[in-house]
């Protein structure tokens, strides 16, 4: 018989110094509570979540005012539910903690740019971004976005926004002038920073142009600032101004941070757009930080000091989670470029040279290590690494194995899930438990997740849909152009009425952990990138060649790839050439994510009898699995088309 044996346990004395472990004895100490471990932690933590994040708040000791007040009112309802109503604060504030000489943050851009900035130096630049954004009125409630690679300027013009109270947005360069404009478009924003150029692959790619078109279709625009990084800041930034020559004015002194309500927003994300344009949700800045806090350091274990990575851009949640890392007092590293130029173990040498603690990456990324035969312990001191996680797409049990044996054995190797709606995680890591391969370890802390049925009800056993059945502090406070919170209530609590779905189809283990099977909607995630099928519609059907079009995800290879089925006009010839072209504008005009794996001629397209694309009958058909109810469909015979299709094969 042979006996299944997790890939890593924790040291009791790993165990005994963690924080979890800390936090677990103030609960007694303070609170009389008799908690020993991580389950009982949780049962604890969605049974009296008022205590457990007041506690949460306490133990990272937020800045500001009211704490002494109610932590939860309204608590049953969800949406309804209202956190700490008294309290007021700043997330810049919050985030500037170090004004010392060690390093906040640390960049490196491929093999060209190496740049750190001390928490004197940052806590002085956000000073100076501050005044500035002042002088062009920007103020409480002001939006202000960001088209930036992961640069530290992009972290040092969030902090300033959010320090007056402003409420910051970001994307990467990679996207399209449409793109850019379907999201910063509809928050209208009174000041934008963009890029002169970004490095990718060794290539410089050219942004000026392009951000400009975009800041030109945003009449709310007062001023658009450009940094310059790759293209070095020469010639003229078109309709902006240099970032240099926008702070020159202003001098760095103390910051007048704005303390305001718990739930005042902080940031806009962008949904997928898997509709229409992209929902803009509203994350308030108490929530957003009470959760990163909680999760940074009682599941991840960061401590002062530690020196903490993501793979990111910033048109990702990822890089929301990374930057309040500064709220723990460790170090960021950044980085931006192709994680495999000029070498492949380049994210490697950053590790080993900075003494880097904590490595975030995608589980795309570990594939391709393994399909690689890289093996950075061979060749990197890594003595420094405690914890790896991984996210945007379920990490198969092949890609746990090659962490512990080609990474380092002595590792705690969190998967984690969660997503843009929540800013955070609903399942991920427990640095005090064994790593199952294959397997997300725990649900968070605060966070009554459960697995329901499609009745509604939970499952002990089975796969099923991913919930969280009570209020959560990191909640979205709302949808930014839905004044009654329709649209917000449709997206989360429509299917089950109280009760947060999530749209992950999911199955708990007998180890108490989880794996995520996939997404249970039509949202495309190659690589766990979220990408909405609207978005490559409206700019593949503005081809003359291309009279309609579906897109799906095909499971491939442990991940999604996109495949994109196309109608042509009469006589027209699905060829290499207009393949190319189809991707080539949809990069464009979307970005590198968006571009479809497989483009495939069809002659018809199934819909609904409301004449709706019928995606996810498309999708189940090129996986060989049932259509439940053809009857919805007014073609139904267009499926045919789809079914063991020869170009999906390989």
């Amino acid at each position: 018989m042979v006996v299944e044996q997790p890939l890593w346990r924790p040291s009791e004395e790993r165990v005994r110094d963690s924080n979890l472990a800390g936090f677990m004895a103030a609960l007694r100490a303070q609170h009389g509570l008799d908690i020993h471990d991580f389950d009982e932690l949780w049962q604890f933590s969605v049974a009296d979540r008022a205590r457990f994040w007041g506690a949460v708040r306490a133990h990272a000791d937020l800045i500001g005012d009211g704490w002494d007040g109610p932590i939860l009112d309204n608590g049953d309802s969800m949406p309804g539910a209202t956190w700490f109503p008294q309290a007021r604060l700043n997330f810049a504030e919050n985030l500037l903690r170090r004004r010392d000489d060690g390093d906040a943050l640390v960049f490196r851009g491929e093999d060209r740019v190496r740049r750190r900035l001390s928490g004197r130096g940052l806590y002085d630049t956000v000073s100076r971004v501050a005044q500035a954004l002042r002088a062009e009125g920007v103020g409480v409630g002001d939006r202000v976005c960001g088209c930036l690679p992961n640069l530290p300027e992009a972290v040092i013009a969030m902090l300033a926004t959010t320090s007056l109270g402003a409420v910051w947005s970001s994307c990467s360069p990679d996207f399209g002038v449409d793109g850019i404009v379907d999201r910063f478009g509809q928050i209208t924003p009174k000041v934008m920073f963009g890029v002169d150029a970004y490095d990718y692959g060794g290539k410089v790619i050219d942004c000026r142009d392009k951000i400009a078109a975009a800041a030109a279709r945003m009449p709310s625009l007062g001023r658009l600032v450009t940094v310059a990084y790759a293209g070095g800041g020469s010639g003229n930034p078109g309709n902006g101004i240099w970032w240099d020559d926008f702070i020159a004015p202003h001098t760095a002194g103390q910051i007048d941070f704005v303390r305001l309500p718990f739930d005042h927003p902080v940031y806009i994300l962008y949904s997928s757009g898997t509709t229409g344009v992209p929902k803009c949700i509203v994350h308030g800045a108490g929530g957003t930080l009470l959760q990163h806090v909680k999760e940074h350091r009682l599941h991840c274990d960061i401590k002062p000091g530690d020196r903490v990575f993501y793979f990111t851009t910033c048109g990702w949640m990822m890089w929301n989670w990374l930057v309040s890392a500064l709220a723990s007092e460790a170090t960021l590293l950044l980085y931006d470029g192709s994680p495999f130029h000029p070498a492949p173990t380049v994210l490697f040498d950053y590790a080993a040279e900075e003494g880097m603690t904590l490595f975030g990456t995608s589980a795309k990324y570990i594939d391709a290590l393994a399909k690689g035969r890289i093996e950075p312990r061979r060749s990197h001191d890594l003595s420094a690494l405690r914890t790896m996680t991984s996210t945007g797409s379920p990490l198969a049990a092949a890609g746990f194995e090659h962490v512990y044996r080609a990474i380092k054995d002595d590792l705690h190797l969190a998967s984690i899930s969660g997503g843009t709606d929540l800013i955070s995680c609903f399942v991920l890591g427990n640095p005090t438990a064994p790593v199952w391969a294959g397997e997300i370890q725990a649900p968070g802390l605060g966070m009554a997740v459960a697995v329901f049925g499609d009745d509604g009800r939970p499952l002990a056993t089975g796969k099923g849909e991913l919930v969280c059945t009570k209020a959560f502090p990191s909640m979205p406070v709302g949808f930014w152009n839905d004044p009654d919170g329709a649209k917000y209530r449709a997206t989360y609590f429509a299917r089950f009425p109280g009760v947060w779905h999530h749209g992950d189809f999911v199955e708990r283990t007998v180890h108490g952990g989880f794996i995520i099977h996939g997404r249970s909607d039509a949202t495309l995630n190659p690589g766990g990138v979220r990408i909405g099928t609207a978005e490559i519609y409206r700019q593949v059907e503005s081809l003359a060649e291309v009279a309609e079009a579906v897109a799906v995800g095909q499971q491939w290879d442990d991940d999604v790839r996109v495949v994109l089925f196309v109608v042509l006009p009469p006589g027209t010839t699905l060829d290499d050439a207009l393949a190319e072209r189809i991707r080539r504008h949809i990069r464009d005009t979307c970005s590198p994510r968006h571009v479809p794996a497989r483009v495939v001629q069809v002659t018809d397209i199934p819909r609904t009898k409301n004449n709706k694309i019928a995606e996810l009958a498309v999708r189940d058909t090129i996986h060989g699995r049932p259509i439940g109810n053809t009857e919805a469909l007014a073609n139904p015979e267009a499926l045919a088309q789809y079914h063991d299709h020869p170009e999906l094969r390989s």
